[in-house]
């Protein structure tokens, strides 16, 4: 039985809808479980990795969006920021991205569900220093059940010095004593990392953390 939920678990198939544009929806995509033929065996939901790489993408492509428009989002709070990613999740994924969601130990920022099970959760924070990316890790590690295999942690920077903002958060999370390997960089501000499960070490999270760089809000 472990060795099939470990197969079940390798590839969640979902159905691509084309060209669709990371920040403006025409088309919604459907996350689609193959299930076995047996009634007695339900795998676990775990996205396929192509899948995980495209919700990041549709993240990155609206942190560009924050950071080339700066006079619609300077004044923002976190919870505001949040829901930009929540409205375009939502359109790729029909209505399945929420926010404040409950889960495991406490309230997730993003939680995209199917069929009633987590194939994705992330934390949005405020950078306030390297303490900030070591309490959001451990606030995120506690909502992710043995189950959850897929998170990320979304960093917004108001600091000048984004370069030195980055290269800290990095730093940062590689220590984390849950931390089990070095980042892998898959874009300029955005690091791959594997971590260990809260309360099982021999549980695997693939986890990505990513800077945008906010404007600070402009006095008059």
């Amino acid at each position: 039985m472990n060795a099939r939920n470990i197969a079940a678990s390798l590839g969640y198939p979902m159905i691509r809808a084309g060209h669709v544009p990371m920040t403006h929806v025409q088309v919604r995509r459907k996350i689609r479980p193959q299930l076995p033929a047996t009634t007695k065996f339900e795998p676990e939901p775990a996205i396929a990795e192509a899948e995980y790489q495209y919700m990041l993408k549709v993240m990155d492509d609206m942190s560009v969006m924050m950071e080339r428009s700066p006079t619609a989002f300077e004044r923002l709070e976190e919870e505001h920021l949040r829901d930009f990613y929540l409205v375009v999740l939502n359109g790729h994924y029909e209505g399945r991205a929420t926010g404040e969601t409950f889960n495991a130990g406490g309230k997730t920022d993003i939680l995209i569900r199917e069929n009633n099970r987590n194939v994705f959760i992330a934390e949005c924070k405020y950078w306030h220093g390297p303490q900030t990316v070591t309490d959001a890790l451990d606030q995120l590690l506690a909502y992710l059940t043995w189950r959850d295999t897929k998170a990320a942690l979304v960093m917004f920077n108001r600091n000048k010095n984004f370069t030195a903002m980055v290269k800290k958060m990095v730093e940062t999370a590689t220590e984390h004593p849950n931390c089990k390997r070095s980042p892998t960089q898959e874009t300029e501000t955005r690091f791959r990392y594997v971590f260990a499960s809260k309360d099982d070490p021999a549980r695997e999270i693939i986890l990505n953390v990513m800077a945008v760089n906010v404007p600070n809000p402009v006095e008059p």
